[in-house]
């Protein structure tokens, strides 16, 4: 089922470069007000986090509750990420590039929350969270020696 609306709401942001405060909340009271009812759906919101740079914090929160409760909550069996949910949730949060710090965070909260996980997103969340540790602890050594600008 395609839901025209998130689909606008994407190409929007796409097309504007930014998504903001009030684009997080039009997403969650207008756009998906009952949260994420398929995997077309999470698909396109992780699609949005790859394309667009300039993300209000606020989208990362309600991104990762959303596909959190999706995956663990709104797909049988309830509780359990099976092998097959776990391979379309890798490669979904992946993309081509590997995961985003969303995408991990996602992966992260998925088998915290889940009664049972895969062990193939169990070894996909603890790998991405570990590429995440040591690209933070690059871009933090790399300010330190001046050769990139320092973010204030």
């Amino acid at each position: 089922m395609t839901n025209t609306a998130l689909e606008l709401f994407c190409t929007r942001i796409v097309d504007a470069g930014r998504l903001t405060q009030d684009d997080v909340r039009e997403l969650a009271r207008e756009i998906l007000p009952d949260g994420i009812m398929g995997r077309e759906e999470a698909d396109l919101l992780l699609a949005l986090d790859r394309a667009v740079a300039d993300i209000h914090e606020g989208f990362a929160a309600f991104v990762t509750a959303e596909v959190v409760n999706f995956a663990v909550y709104g797909e049988r069996p309830t509780g359990i990420i099976t092998r097959e949910m776990s391979a379309w949730l890798s490669a979904s949060i992946a993309g081509r590039k590997g995961p985003t710090a969303l995408g991990s965070r996602i992966a992260m909260e998925i088998v915290r929350e889940a009664e049972t996980s895969d062990e193939t997103l169990i070894a996909f969340a603890l790998k991405a969270r570990s590429a995440l540790a040591r690209g933070s602890a690059a871009n933090t050594a790399e300010c330190r020696t001046g050769r990139l600008p320092c973010a204030a």
